[in-house]
């Protein structure tokens, strides 16, 4: 792998819209190469005999069945509404008629 330099990192840095000042030019420099390193070792990794995979666990879903079950009746849902109209919860109006 090519080394990299000064102008490379300004480059980046220039197309991420980040202003490095000279001093952290010359830090990110040393930065990206080990970055750049690592992820050529990973490059090298054995992986033709590897099946693609969306996680690296294996997953169940873990669910409830489905049972239908009585639920509250239209009275016992509204008996805690401050207000109620036409069998429905009041609300204030927040939005004109146009």
């Amino acid at each position: 792998m090519s080394s990299l330099s000064r102008e490379d990192v300004a480059h980046l840095a220039g197309l991420a819209r980040i202003d490095l000042s000279d001093a952290e030019l010359d830090k990110m420099v040393g930065e990206l190469a080990v970055i750049l390193e690592s992820v050529a070792k990973v490059q090298q990794a054995p992986i033709a005999d590897v099946a693609p995979m969306s996680h690296p666990m294996p997953l169940t879903n873990v669910t409830r069945p489905d049972v239908v079950r009585p639920g509250l009746t239209p009275d016992e849902a509204l008996s805690g509404a401050p207000e109620q109209e036409l069998g429905r919860f009041a609300v204030p109006r927040i939005l004109d008629e146009d």
